[in-house]
């Protein structure tokens, strides 16, 4: 064991080699529960704006692993933002098609 040099405490565990930083930010639970409310509500009021935000906040709270279990909300929250997406776009197509102009 190496001495502290003047450092009276020592860790018990190892620093992670990947991340030298300290943690801030929302965890991946609450950005999971805030992108399936961005999913939900989108389904009513700006589609648009909201399947994304739900898709990007999905997207973060599962992580960057590829393999293993992903929390239930972060993949409900990016399925359904997806749906909500691709539905706000097909109305808005349909709402400027030629025959619902102004003129």
């Amino acid at each position: 064991m190496m001495a502290g040099f003047g450092h009276t405490r020592t860790r018990r565990t190892p620093r992670p080699r990947n991340r030298m930083w300290p943690r801030t930010g929302p965890d991946r639970a609450t950005l999971g529960i805030v992108g399936l409310v961005c999913a939900v509500a989108g389904f009513f009021v700006l589609g648009i704006v909201l399947g994304p935000a739900a898709i990007v906040c999905g997207r973060l709270a599962m992580g960057r692993r590829r393999n293993g279990s992903h929390p239930l909300p972060a993949v409900v929250a990016l399925v359904l933002g997806a749906i909500d997406t691709l539905l706000a776009i097909i109305w808005l197509a349909g709402a400027a098609s030629v025959g619902n102009g102004i003129f």
